[in-house]
């Protein structure tokens, strides 16, 4: 609510716009309030002092026509709610020294326990904060209220360390994590297609010879560029335009991961003298299991681990082999 002194402002400035002595030059001015919410601020103000500064203290408010409101919108659909609100915006829910107020215990975190805690609250209004809602807005919409600004900071400060830092979690395919955590003589993969003339296209594994802030210098790892020394710059990436994220963005980072470990379709097309297979679930689409274990040469360069349960009788030496066998019988017969 708005202080006296900025209405009665509009009130002078529309009179002398209009030259007229009638109140607001005589235009039709609508307000609107209530008067069981706040009154305006008033520095170290004391009641009278607030009260002072107040519309209804305003040589203006005598001569507005005034309209009351009777029905409750926001809380239409539970009555007694309703009726509650308006006994404590009336004050008229007081205990017998007119200081306090009982709450119901329906409205209390953990039905009022001596133990619940502000981290209860959290839980309460934002119990899935952890993880990001499909309705980016929905945050927007919910609100822990208190008295000082500095509650309000504690209180922001022990979200925003739960709250995921959005764009920095995304981690699209094709794409470096945000945080790209690298050393001299780690093993990478190039993710895109810098200069193929030189060896450097989507897929080619390097190592890290230096590091530097905004350049890398490593040497060609395999292929016929191997042992060849490059230069590698950040560039701006994108995420794939079939992968739907709430607001399209660019990241500018070395166009490289590690490849300790790799996709098993990144792995598509590259020969490796040893090849560990980590199955935490299984395969997924057809001929993965195939592009896996067909990366090394010999049987013996292949280990493969697979974490249980997937069946009703987990067992270790087993896992899915997805095959279209429709795809396979129409190639074969195209070749033919």
């Amino acid at each position: 609510m708005c202080k006296r002194s900025a209405i009665e402002a509009l009130n002078d400035f529309l009179r002398d716009l209009m030259n007229s002595d009638k109140i607001f030059g005589g235009k039709v001015i609508v307000l609107g309030g209530d008067f069981r919410q706040t009154l305006p601020v008033v520095r170290k103000g004391s009641q009278p002092e607030t009260i002072a500064v107040s519309l209804i203290n305003s040589p203006i408010w005598p001569a507005l026509e005034k309209l009351e409101l009777t029905q409750n919108m926001r809380a239409r659909f539970d009555p007694s709610f309703t009726d509650y609100l308006l006994r404590v915006g009336d004050g008229t829910d007081q205990t017998e020294d007119d200081s306090l107020i009982h709450l119901p215990s329906s409205i209390l975190v953990s039905n009022g326990s001596q133990n619940a805690s502000l981290h209860d609250l959290i839980d309460v209004v934002y119990p899935h904060i952890h993880y990001r809602s499909e309705n980016p807005a929905l945050p927007l919409n919910r609100a822990i209220l208190t008295t000082k600004n500095h509650f309000v900071d504690e209180v922001n400060d022990i979200l925003i360390d739960k709250f995921p830092d959005f764009l920095n979690s995304l981690s699209p395919s094709g794409l470096p994590p945000y945080k790209l955590i690298l050393k001299p003589g780690v093993p990478v993969i190039l993710l895109r297609n810098l200069d193929p003339t030189e060896g450097l296209c989507n897929g080619t594994r390097l190592i890290c010879k230096s590091l530097s802030k905004y350049v890398i210098h490593a040497q060609i790892a395999v292929g016929d560029f191997a042992g060849k020394d490059v230069f590698i710059h950040r560039i701006p990436l994108q995420p794939p335009t079939d992968e739907q994220y709430p607001i399209p963005y660019t990241r500018t980072q070395f166009p490289i991961r590690l490849c300790f470990a790799m996709t098993i379709n990144k792995a598509q097309g590259q020969t490796l003298d040893y090849v560990g297979i980590y199955l935490k679930e299984p395969v997924f689409s057809h001929g993965q299991l195939y592009v896996a274990l067909s990366r090394a040469r010999t049987a013996s360069q292949v280990k493969v681990l697979i974490k249980p349960p997937f069946f009703d009788k987990p067992r270790t030496d087993q896992t899915k082999n997805i095959v279209f066998r429709e795809v396979l019988e129409t190639s074969r017969i195209a070749a033919k």
